[in-house]
């Protein structure tokens, strides 16, 4: 890419594009081309079309989808399946008609099996059945990333795709029931802080163990990949280490600052007992993350109090 090259993010408003974006003006990008949803409907293909007929943007970031944490997932399959579908499909087609130059298309690494071999390699997919709570949203994320590389076989499009770990950081979602676990505790704890109660209860055992990367990390090497890659197939990008659900909670109490207790509440559901991705191929192309946990949930609780305090906060 140029520094005046015409990049389009799409999902500039969400956590990721909006890391994207804050990425690229940092390294000097200047002709960043965004549209906010009552200009340009996703869901509704003749309005990607005109977008597209009208801009031609010579790079594509697809940050746009339908996210959500295991409510949220398995009691609106439907829309996850659908809605996910839609804007990939529409943003990839539009992206080979109007000949962009490259694509990158976000996955998720729930698109691999639930009882996957760990660390996850990117072979792993599609080798035995999804963890049945998200699979309307894996298999969506799954087609996206085969579109990518149908495209490129058959038109020879250079539509790369990335398979990011668990993400957090500022402009995250905190709702309740509807957000992803580490928003979910940030929120849970405060909570629990401002209103002085003795306990915090979270869901499952508290075994699962996760891995975590910061969304500045991961808009960096999105950025880098663009950059860097131009291969078939997906790279995973995640830190390669990860965290119990149990001790992550006591990471986030000590970061909030409350002094009360953890209860598990064993009768919910724990998910997979584990998800780590392998990033061997995106550390043998040169990139590395450099934001470890403490720090990055130390910056997301402040980011969190700033955005709660200006009313920005996002609940959905």
């Amino acid at each position: 890419m140029k520094k005046d090259s015409l990049i389009f993010v799409a999902g500039h408003n969400g956590m990721v594009g909006g890391a994207i974006v804050r990425n690229l003006k940092s390294k000097g990008f200047s002709n960043i081309l965004t549209a906010p949803r009552k200009n340009l409907d996703l869901l509704n293909q003749a309005s990607v079309m005109e977008f597209f007929e009208k801009n031609k943007p010579e790079y594509v970031f697809l940050a746009a989808a339908k996210v959500g944490g295991i409510v949220g997932n398995n009691t609106k399959r439907a829309d996850f399946i659908y809605e996910n579908l839609t804007i990939e499909t529409n943003i990839i087609h539009a992206s080979h008609v109007f000949k962009a130059k490259k694509l990158l298309f976000l996955g998720s690494s729930c698109i691999y099996p639930k009882m996957a071999p760990q660390p996850m390699t990117e072979d792993v997919l599609l080798t035995s059945p999804l963890e049945p709570t998200n699979e309307p949203y894996a298999i969506a994320k799954i087609a996206g990333l085969k579109m990518c590389d149908a495209y490129r076989d058959q038109y020879g499009d250079n539509f790369i795709s990335v398979m990011p770990t668990n993400l957090y950081g500022s402009g995250d979602n905190y709702h309740l029931q509807n957000s992803h676990v580490l928003p979910a505790l940030i929120r849970k704890f405060h909570q629990a802080k401002e209103d002085n109660l003795p306990t915090v209860t979270i869901w499952g055992t508290g075994t699962p163990k996760r891995e975590f990367l910061h969304v500045d990390d991961l808009a960096d090497a999105c950025v880098f990949l663009m950059e860097n890659y131009d291969e078939k197939g997906w790279v995973n990008i995640g830190t390669g280490t990860d965290i119990a659900i149990k001790d992550l909670a006591e990471l986030v109490k000590n970061v909030v600052g409350f002094t009360g207790d953890i209860i598990l509440d064993t009768t919910k559901p724990d998910g997979p007992p584990r998800k780590l991705l392998n990033c061997d191929k995106l550390h043998a192309l040169g990139w590395q993350h450099t934001i470890e946990l403490e720090q990055g949930l130390d910056r997301t609780y402040q980011a969190f109090l700033k955005e709660l305090k200006e009313g920005t906060l996002r609940e959905i």
